[in-house]
């Protein structure tokens, strides 16, 4: 498979998570933040599980030898990020909520500086320092006066969470097992993912409102299923493969682009002031930040 191709496949990832979150908040009145994540991760492997059980069986072995790492992983990357995501989009809009997702690599770096031995040089401390602030600007609207009295959305809160969550879930891929196979490392996270989240869900610990069965809950479900989990899962994954998955990361800032169209077409949300400064700061601050030294 040519170059060409993993970009396509690299562009629809980003794309059909973009639609993530569009969906997410265009249905946040008629399908509640845990709802939606339950049923999301229950139709994803009800749908991949009949063709990778055969793979967990044979590497059983090495699961159980990982057992831990793979609960961490399943709660963060599954259940953790989606639902605090969900919640987020509940209270605030996708055009926000994806700027603030876009935060991610720089809590990747500012976590990876943690471990002893890793050094962050003048240029990721001040692009660092400007994606936070683009951060700032986005939670506060552009009114210091926010910040000053904490007067930010919650919802914006929730999805800083997400991010937060998606940046340890991403460091601690690097101990993932090389010997785990993609279908059965991503099946045996999604079962982590739904075990964490039933008794949340069945015992509705939230308050939710029963899910509504009609057409349209049916297709946002089937979307984020198929598309969003799967779909992105698998073009993602294979993307890598073919070219790495430092050229890969780069495809991540098309959600932004991605997203924000589909919210201003589709949800008729506005772009202000305030999205194209935290925008701008948060790209020019990653920008800084992953370049080569020279």
């Amino acid at each position: 498979m040519s170059k060409n191709w993993a970009y396509l496949m690299l562009a629809g990832s980003a794309l059909f998570w973009s639609g993530n979150f569009v969906i997410g908040r265009a249905f946040a009145a008629d399908i509640q933040p845990l709802t939606i994540s339950y049923l999301r991760w229950c139709s994803a492997l009800l749908v991949i599980l009949p063709f990778t059980i055969k793979s967990m069986i044979n590497q059983w072995s090495i699961i159980r030898a990982n057992l831990p790492l793979l609960i961490f992983m399943g709660a963060f990357g599954v259940s953790g990020f989606n639902t605090f995501a969900y919640l987020g989009l509940n209270k605030t809009t996708a055009t926000n909520a994806l700027l603030i997702n876009s935060f991610i690599p720089i809590l990747i770096i500012l976590l990876s500086t943690i471990k002893p031995g890793i050094p962050i040089n003048a240029a990721k401390l001040i692009g660092i320092l400007i994606s936070t602030g683009g951060v700032l600007m986005l939670v506060s609207r552009g009114e210091v006066a926010n910040l000053i009295a904490f007067k930010i959305n919650q919802g914006d809160l929730w999805v800083l969470l997400a991010a937060f969550v998606w940046a340890v879930y991403s460091i601690s891929l690097r101990w993932r097992p090389a010997e785990l196979t993609a279908p059965a490392f991503l099946s045996f996270t999604m079962i982590i993912g739904v075990l964490i989240l039933s008794p949340v869900y069945w015992l509705n610990f939230l308050n939710e409102p029963a899910f509504v069965v009609n057409s349209a809950n049916i297709v946002a479900i089937a979307y984020v299923a198929l598309f969003a989990s799967i779909g992105a899962f698998l073009f993602w994954n294979q993307g890598v493969k073919i070219v790495g998955a430092g050229t890969a990361g780069q495809f991540i800032h098309l959600m932004p682009v991605f997203g924000t169209i589909m919210a201003v077409v589709f949800l008729d949300e506005k772009l202000f002031w305030f999205h194209v400064v935290g925008a701008i700061a948060i790209g020019s601050g990653i920008y800084l930040s992953l370049r080569k030294s020279a």
